[in-house]
């Protein structure tokens, strides 16, 4: 019977030795499927940092993005089986271990833990010939001493959070009486944060990484400067509903200057995309070189730079930025 240990003091030895036996199976097609070992639903629980499994029910595993199907071929399963074990770390199907769960609200909390585990089974994966092809390093951190990063924690105050799950955690008391409300409260605060980082992951790859305000793209040694674009809510994350929250048609990227003036409604974008600007910061763009810099044209565009067959910004949350956030008035003093 396996214990939380067997997945949070994973040695290299046994990471190996599950490998050996991973690679001797044959693909199951019917009937009951062998146990997942914890090298196995430890790579599950690493690949819910970049897929959502909830988009692929029913007959749609089959459509699951990378990892899911070098996992499922490695690992000798269907993809639907590998989608069904991430819903198991994350709660929302009730079969799933007790063990397990607390490890997933353990890890998804502790991101640099994450990352040393993942680190751990990758070399044992390639200590076991298996190589990139088959086996690729989908978080990045292979060769490395690097945390995992989640992206878009900063417009998550924990105040926000624990509000948002607040709710949740007393359903799932009343429904799950497996889980306790430590781990409960763990694993829904987790399971918010690891939503927002995909959010802003798929925000971030829509917009190829580019500003869509001013067209700031940053590399550094061939690589993308980091912090140098957020990817945020158009509709803030606080008076979102669940789905609105994951819905990239929501989410804009930009560089910080101009994430925190649209965010403080010192810009606003109407339906047809155009570009405004409030009356009080757009009377200083005419005095200051500092204003003109930032507000002024170039190096703001008429429109927002979305990419040809990138997922454009639902009216709907634009709407609601411009009536909510937007500062349409000039202030008394201006006029």
């Amino acid at each position: 019977m396996l214990t939380p240990r067997d997945y949070l003091e994973l040695s290299p030895a046994a990471a190996r030795s599950q490998w050996s036996s991973i690679l001797e199976r044959t693909l199951v097609t019917q009937g009951r499927q062998v146990d997942f070992t914890p090298v196995e639903t430890l790579l599950c629980l690493a690949a819910s940092l970049v897929v959502n499994h909830r988009r692929f029910g029913g007959g749609t595993s089959h459509l699951a993005p990378a990892p899911v199907p070098a996992l499922a071929v490695l690992f000798r399963r269907r993809n639907s089986s590998i989608l069904a074990k991430m819903a198991n770390l994350d709660g929302s199907r009730r079969n799933g271990a007790r063990h397990e769960v607390e490890v997933a609200a353990r890890l998804l909390g502790e991101p640099a833990e994450l990352a040393l585990r993942y680190r751990l089974i990758l070399q044992a994966a390639r200590d076991s010939g298996i190589q990139a092809a088959d086996l690729p390093d989908f978080l990045d951190l292979e060769g490395s001493d690097a945390e995992v990063l989640l992206l878009g924690q900063e417009e998550l105050p924990e105040s926000d959070v624990e509000a948002a799950v607040q709710d949740a955690s007393e359903r799932w008391l009343r429904e799950r009486a497996d889980l306790d409300e430590l781990i409960t409260e763990r694993l829904l605060v987790a399971t918010a944060r690891i939503g927002q980082h995909r959010f802003a992951h798929e925000v971030l790859h829509n917009h190829r990484h580019r500003c869509v305000f001013c067209g700031l793209s940053v590399r550094s040694a061939g690589e993308r400067a980091p912090r140098m674009l957020v990817a945020s809510h158009i509709k803030p994350w606080r008076v979102c509903t669940p789905t609105e929250r994951l819905d990239v048609r929501n989410g804009l990227t930009a560089c910080p200057t101009h994430d925190v003036a649209f965010d403080t409604g010192l810009m606003t974008v109407n339906g047809g995309l155009r570009i405004h600007i409030a009356p009080d910061v757009l009377h200083s763009v005419g005095q200051s070189p500092a204003m003109r810099a930032v507000f002024g044209r170039p190096p703001l565009d008429e429109r927002l730079l979305i990419p040809d067959g990138a997922s454009k910004p639902h009216a709907a949350y634009l709407r609601w930025h411009h009536e909510n956030v937007y500062r349409s008035e000039l202030p008394a003093t201006s006029r």
